[in-house]
C-alpha cells in the first residue's frame, strides 16, 4: 500500500471523527443511512478498533481530496486547501470568503455554525477539527488528523504560531 493511500485513508477517518468528536450523537453530520464499514485494508491503516464504526461517505470523500492535494511542504495556501476540504465534505454550503487564515475561526462560527472548543493544546484537538492560528502575516489554519495535521501540506507537528481556536461543525438543524 502506498504512502499516499495510507494518508488518504487516515484523512478519511479524521474528517468523520471531527464531525462527531466532542458533540452529542444527535448533533452530528453522521448519517447512518449512508455510512459504511471499512474494508480490511482500511482497517489496517486506521487500527484494530476502527472496524467497530461506520464512516460517513461525505467525510471519506473530503479526506480523499485533502490528501490528494496536500504537499510535503507549505505552499502558503493553507486556508485555500482547508476551504476546499470543507466544501467537499459539505461542512460548509458556500465557499468561505475571508482571505487570511487567522480570520477563519470567526467566519466559520458566524457564517457556518462551527463551534469553538475549549482546547488550548493542538495535540488534544479532536480528529478532524479545524485549528486556527494567529501571529504575523496571514496566520495559519490546519485540520487535525490521526497522523498529525494537514492543510496545504502535511505535518506531524502543529503550527508553532499562537493557537487562536479549535473549531468543529455541529449537525445542521
Amino acid at each position: 500500500m502506498t504512502k499516499f493511500f495510507k494518508i488518504l485513508l487516515l484523512l478519511s477517518a479524521v474528517f468523520m471523527l471531527a464531525v462527531t468528536a466532542g458533540r452529542a450523537a444527535d448533533d452530528s453530520l453522521y448519517d447512518p443511512h449512508t455510512a459504511r464499514k471499512l474494508n480490511v485494508n482500511e482497517i489496517s491503516i486506521f487500527g484494530p478498533q476502527s472496524g467497530k464504526f461506520r464512516y460517513d461517505s461525505r467525510m471519506l470523500h473530503a479526506a480523499q481530496i485533502a490528501a490528494a492535494r496536500a504537499r510535503a511542504h507549505s505552499t502558503s495556501r493553507c486556508w485555500h486547501y482547508v476551504k476546499d476540504a470543507l466544501m467537499a465534505a459539505k461542512a460548509v454550503d458556500t465557499r468561505p470568503k475571508t482571505e487570511y487564515a487567522k480570520e477563519a475561526g470567526a467566519e466559520l462560527q458566524k457564517s457556518y455554525g462551527f463551534k469553538k472548543l475549549k482546547v488550548t493544546d493542538p495535540y488534544l484537538a479532536p480528529l478532524g477539527s479545524v485549528l486556527v492560528y494567529g501571529g504575523r502575516g496571514a496566520g495559519h489554519v490546519e485540520i487535525r488528523t490521526a497522523a498529525g495535521f494537514v492543510s496545504d501540506f502535511t505535518s506531524l507537528k502543529p503550527s508553532p504560531r499562537p493557537l487562536l481556536g479549535v473549531y468543529v461543525k455541529p449537525r445542521a438543524s
